[in-house]
Order: C-alpha cells, then sequence, then structure tokens
C-alpha cells in the first residue's frame, strides 16, 4: 500500500491525524502531511477510512 497526498486540495479538516497519527500529521498550516508513505498492513483500514473520511478527497490509496 501507498498513500499519497493533494496537498494543494487539503482543507485542513484534520480527520486524517486523528484517524491515523502514524501516518497523517498537520503542518504549521494545518495541511496534511503524510508521515509514512507506506505503512504497514496492519494501518490498511484506518488508511483508507481517513481517505474516505476525507472532505476535500485529497487522500489517495495505492495498492
Amino acid at each position: 500500500m501507498r498513500v499519497t497526498t493533494e496537498r494543494d486540495r487539503c482543507v485542513g479538516s484534520g480527520q486524517c491525524a486523528m484517524l491515523s497519527p502514524d501516518v497523517f500529521d498537520q503542518d504549521d498550516d494545518g495541511l496534511v502531511v503524510v508521515l509514512r508513505e507506506a505503512p504497514g498492513e496492519d494501518r490498511r483500514a484506518e488508511v483508507l477510512q481517513a481517505a474516505d473520511l476525507c472532505p476535500s478527497r485529497s487522500i489517495q490509496v495505492h495498492g
């Protein structure tokens, strides 16, 4: 699994960072930062949930 984001679409809701803090964080402007581009399979459910709940659809999960 590989995680990418489109930071220019991010609205800073923070859902991703709350749902999967080992994979996502927010910068000083509140925009998404990917901490682990290739998280383990044990993180799949939370990463998919973060992508699904992202209001701007700026998170993509590949593989």
